[in-house]
């Protein structure tokens, strides 16, 4: 179950990363590496696309808090969308819903982080 990928694209200033497996410490420093990289080339607005990641725990949620620490050193924001019931779940009770936002369509991700 630790298989984890994911796909990095970018949308006009929004880098989209879709991820695909269980974001636990593996996957969330994965998704760390290529946000650090992209706020260092100067990107603020980051959506994961958490459609094929039906499980989080708790050290995947703590790098993504750290995400968002740094996101907000630059004025940058942080959106999910595509989340399983669990994960939105997760996300609620962990607090993160409170610092970044859950989107329920890509569409409306990419018009709602700027």
């Amino acid at each position: 179950m630790s298989d984890f990928n994911l796909e990095v694209r970018k949308e006009g200033e929004i880098v989209v990363i879709k991820t695909s497996g269980y974001l636990n410490n593996v996957g969330g420093e994965k998704i760390s590496e290529v946000c650090y990289k992209e706020i260092e080339d100067k990107s603020k607005f980051f959506l994961l696309d958490l459609e094929n990641t039906k499980v989080v725990n708790s050290i995947g949620v703590s790098i993504l808090i750290e995400i968002i620490e740094k996101l907000q050193d630059v004025d940058g924001k942080l959106g999910y969308y595509n989340l399983a019931p669990i994960v939105e779940k997760t996300f609620n009770i962990m607090g993160l819903t409170k610092y970044s936002s859950v989107f329920y369509s890509e569409n409306e991700a990419l018009e709602g982080i700027l």
